[in-house]
């Protein structure tokens, strides 16, 4: 089978997909912005034939790539794993009759108020929202609604450019923000825990799924600088309850939205209300992730996607032994990080549980809202939840950043 994929070399664990491709018997076409003779050896060891473009979100860049590897042979399938590569990768993929996510798919799972409107009319409980293009448009939908509402880019991934909003002098502030205001998606506000359900599907069928907790949740984890945000894998995913409710909503929500083989990405919340969708990807996880569900499972999750991609099955089975999760350890301060406190002490304690760290003693702060692994961060596990959750807690406490 002969496999494009766009983009192996940026971020770093963007090298596992074409390296689990190879694994499964692809031979890897790979679309990038990096220089050929930039990519290390055994990258290119995974590669057998490369593109190089200036934008692969250029639709016309990515399509000229794809026409080359057309003359070479024969292409099976197309494949974007970042957010922002899926829509080109959709729209290039019909237009040379390559199979896979359609755009209609691909443009519910990028556009918010459409995805919300697909899914409340299959009956899928969610937020109410709206997609609004002037002020006035966001200001009715706050005074038929209340606040707080949360205002966010139409095609945004996480919090990025993410509002909450409680009143109507922080409604001005953010309008004002704006400037020429874009057009952006208006939601109702949920209480509640936040957290996530990763799936990988065949032929619209889910064949593997992991759930998350987020602590605390993710406006709040990337707007304060001195919580040391976490969050965590569950190895309980198949004791029914909660997970039996999200592996419900997962199904309903693919169904709604036409995907087939495909990565997903969901977040829900689990409020006073009840079990509620706030949005998807067609595509994997970030930040890591992955790397998350298999070092908890025992897996190779990588190879298990490229098995659903070329052999149209997955054969890996999650162990479901650990609980595996991460704690973003912030800098006090912006600048250069000179120091971090308290590690003898956590490894010390914690070191039997370690899956690995990041410690950029030296380097340059990067800021809060660049995420979880922006700065400083470790990663563990242990085969209980609960227990879990109060090392990353601790670890929390002890370890301090300092940079100036």
């Amino acid at each position: 089978m002969n496999v494009v994929f766009v983009e192996p070399n940026f971020p770093r664990n963007q090298r596992e997909f074409p390296r689990a491709l190879k694994a499964v018997g692809a031979t890897v076409f790979a679309v990038g912005e990096t220089p050929w003779e930039w990519l290390d050896e055994e990258l290119q060891g995974w590669i057998d034939h490369y593109y190089q473009v200036g934008s692969v979100t250029d639709v016309d860049q990515l399509s000229a790539g794809v026409s080359h590897f057309q003359s070479l042979a024969w292409v099976d399938a197309l494949e974007a794993t970042i957010e922002s590569h899926t829509l080109p990768a959709a729209v290039v993929r019909e237009r040379h009759g390559i199979p896979g996510t359609s755009v209609h798919t691909t443009y519910l799972c990028r556009d918010k108020p459409a995805m919300k409107d697909a899914l409340r009319k299959a009956g899928v409980p969610t937020a109410a929202s709206t997609g609004a293009s002037s002020a006035d448009e966001v200001r009715t939908f706050a005074a038929e609604n209340g606040y707080p509402i949360i205002i966010k880019p139409r095609d945004g991934a996480g919090a990025a450019g993410t509002h909450k909003v409680s009143n109507d002098t922080e409604l001005a502030a953010v309008l004002d923000s704006l400037g020429d205001m874009p057009s952006v998606a208006v939601e109702e506000f949920i209480e509640g825990h936040e957290g996530f359900y990763d799936t990988v599907s065949v032929g619209g069928e889910i064949k593997l799924d992991f759930a998350c907790h987020y602590y605390p949740g993710v406006l709040e984890a990337m707007r304060t600088r001195w919580i040391s945000p976490q969050y965590i894998s569950t190895n309980r995913v198949d004791e029914g309850g909660l997970y039996a409710d999200l592996r419900d909503l997962g199904e309903r929500v693919n169904a709604a939205l036409g995907i087939e083989t495909s990565a997903t990405h969901m977040e829900y919340f689990v409020s006073p209300k009840g079990l509620r969708f706030s949005e998807i990807g067609a595509r994997p996880p970030g930040v890591g992730c992955w790397d998350l569900y298999a070092a908890g499972n025992d897996i190779d999750i990588f190879r298990a996607w490229a098995d659903a991609i070329v052999h149209g099955r997955v054969w890996h089975v999650p162990s479901r032994q650990y609980a595996s999760g991460i704690i973003a350890l912030r800098p006090d301060r912006d600048g250069v990080i000179t120091h971090i406190d308290g590690l003898d002490e956590v490894r010390s304690k914690y070191g039997s549980l370690l899956i690995d760290e990041h410690l950029p003693i030296g380097q340059g702060t990067q800021p809060i809202e660049a995420g979880y692994m922006a700065n400083a961060w470790m990663r563990l596990r242990h085969r209980d939840f609960d227990t879990l959750r109060g090392v990353l807690d601790d670890i929390g406490r002890i370890v301090q950043v300092r940079a100036q």
